[in-house]
C-alpha cells in the first residue's frame, strides 16, 4: 500500500503520560524518521514533533492512541507526496 509522509504535532500537559507516550512511539518506531521535543517550562508542558513515513491508517491510529492518553493531544499534517 502507498505511504504518506506526516508530521505529528504532540503536546503533553501532563508527566505521569510521557511514559505511556513513548511506549506508542516505540510501537511504532519502524514508521518514524525523526522526533524533537521542547520542554516549555514557563508552562509546564512538552511539545513534542514526530515526522512519520506509513499508510494513512497507521498515522491515524498512532493519533488516535496518543489523544486518548491523559492530558496529551495530537494533531497530524499529511504531505501531499
Amino acid at each position: 500500500m502507498e505511504t504518506k509522509v506526516a508530521v505529528i504535532g504532540i503536546i503533553v500537559e501532563n508527566l505521569e503520560s510521557v511514559e505511556a507516550l513513548n511506549e506508542l512511539l516505540r510501537e511504532y518506531g519502524e514508521h518514524i524518521i525523526g522526533r524533537m521535543g521542547i520542554p516549555y517550562k514557563e508552562k509546564h508542558i512538552n511539545c513534542i514533533t514526530v515526522v512519520i513515513d506509513a499508510e494513512a491508517d497507521t498515522i491515524n491510529s498512532l493519533c488516535g492512541k496518543i489523544g486518548r492518553l491523559d492530558d496529551v493531544s495530537s494533531k497530524a499534517a499529511f504531505s501531499n507526496v
